[in-house]
């Protein structure tokens, strides 16, 4: 009697399916529905127009808060003349911090700042004891690519070098979220290349934006307003790419899901890429991105969690107090502290 054939790769189906997303999660996506669809996009008023609106809560969402406990330092940029700051939260508890946490934030490449991370930067350093640092890279369309790739390349490779002199600790985490994960994912690759020897614990990479080529058929099919549509994520990508093709959007620092990361694991210490933790919901045009790229990062022998969410939407994670978004920390936790046993 022969034995069914099984496949070589399984997925829990029933992450996707409908059936299994919650009333709350319903509830939090028309939500953030209309408080999208309440006002005007970037492109209508501008970038530096709409920044200041969010500053000021005039969005459809909150202000930003600002913690006095997070200060700012700065350090070189490969362009002289000017410096990169980074927002550094140390652990309340005025004890020695075990590691440094790199945070890049996310906002398309076009909004958000380093300042506006206090909330999440207080978060990791309080729960793992880590010195939690957020780059205040570049923002398109004023600064297109390559300047947020350089400014978040250099402010890694000063940790690398010189966090332990600064900051007493060595850089354990990268961690960013929508086109912050691309700059994660770019950054560590990286590092992969240029400090060989220095070995990351872990990245964190909720909803990332990994190929920004928008020819992937979740993002070019997505038009509900759930923060980001198709439309929206056009916008972005051709802010921080302008007058590009495809083709040439599918350069690995531009998409790093095109990198060759079987050659990256190969050269990487043990042989492998970093453990990498993937978070993302099933109603997000980034959803493709997020499975491709944990694919890509599988079959390299490296260590990839992914996590899905029934339903949830883009940035669920940033919902105050929902289950979604506490699950998704749970398992955050969980991933860092297991790479942090015996530091």
């Amino acid at each position: 009697m022969t034995m069914p054939l099984t496949s070589d790769i399984t997925i829990d189906a029933s992450k996707f399916s409908l059936e299994n997303v919650s009333e709350e999660t319903i509830g939090v996506n028309n939500f953030i529905e209309r408080a999208t669809s309440s006002g005007p996009t970037w492109q209508d008023v501008g970038p530096v127009k709409f920044r200041e609106m969010r500053e000021n809560g005039k969005t459809g969402f909150a202000a930003p808060v600002y913690l006095p406990a997070a200060k700012d330092v700065v350090v070189s940029s490969r362009d002289a003349g000017r410096d990169i700051a980074l927002r550094v939260y140390t652990p309340d508890n005025g004890q020695p911090s075990k590691g440094l946490f790199l945070h890049i934030h996310g906002g398309g490449f076009v909004m958000g700042t380093h300042q506006h991370q206090d909330g999440k930067l207080r978060e990791y350093a309080n729960t793992f004891q880590l010195t939690a640092l957020s780059v205040d890279y570049r923002l398109a369309p004023e600064n297109p690519w390559p300047a947020q790739v350089h400014d978040c390349i250099d402010a890694a490779e000063y940790l690398v070098d010189k966090g332990e002199h600064i900051f007493g600790a060595r850089l354990l985490f990268i961690s960013g979220e929508s086109a912050g994960g691309n700059l994660a994912a770019t950054t560590a690759f990286h590092l992969l290349r240029a400090r060989p020897n220095h070995e990351i614990a872990g990245l964190i990479l909720p909803y990332g934006w990994f190929d920004v080529t928008q020819n992937l058929p979740m993002v070019t099919t997505f038009e509900r307003q759930l923060l980001v549509n198709n439309a929206k994520m056009l916008g972005f990508a051709m802010a921080y790419a302008p007058n590009t093709t495809i083709e040439e959007r599918r350069n690995p620092q531009i998409s790093p899901i095109y990198d060759d990361m079987r050659g990256l694991a190969k050269g990487a210490p043990g042989g492998k890429l970093p453990p990498a933790l993937f978070l993302c919901g099933t109603e997000d045009p980034l959803l493709d991105d997020t499975l491709l790229m944990a694919m890509k990062w599988m079959i390299t022998g490296s260590e990839a969690i992914v996590k899905i969410y029934p339903g949830a939407c883009h940035a669920f994670t940033a919902v105050p107090g929902f289950k979604a978004a506490e699950e998704a920390w749970e398992a955050t936790v969980e991933f860092m502290r297991e790479k942090m046993k015996g530091i």
